[in-house]
């Protein structure tokens, strides 16, 4: 994992969202929400693992923007908990901030991707 700062951050930010997904289940019983927000938290690191090992250079693009689009989805969750008071306005701006540094890096890679094709 040394060197690839994409691949690092999307780690710790799934480790990140599996805890808030603890909490949120364990602590606040909320259940459908937190589910949604497991799953495409989680996703953005799995779908760069993907694109690590694909087999072409369309094929790592095209997980890298699905990576991308699973940022932007957990971005509509965290605010949804926010808005609900699920989560606190402090809970929220940090894990917040993680994931839009997460959304450009993506965005800048994918950009630089097309821009060689």
């Amino acid at each position: 994992m040394k060197g690839n700062i994409i691949q690092e951050k999307s780690f710790l930010f799934a480790v990140r969202v599996v805890n808030l997904y603890k909490y949120l289940t364990n602590r606040k019983k909320e259940f459908v929400l937190s589910k949604q927000l497991l799953r495409c938290g989680t996703s953005i690191g799995a779908n760069i693992e993907e694109s690590i090992g694909g087999r072409s250079g369309k094929e790592f693009l095209f997980k890298l923007e699905i990576s991308y689009k699973e940022a932007r989805e957990t971005i509509y969750w965290l605010k949804l908990l926010k808005a609900t008071d699920y989560i606190s306005v402090n809970e929220f701006e940090s894990i917040h901030k993680e994931v839009e540094e997460i959304c450009k890096i993506l965005a800048k890679i994918i950009i630089t991707l097309k821009g060689k094709t």
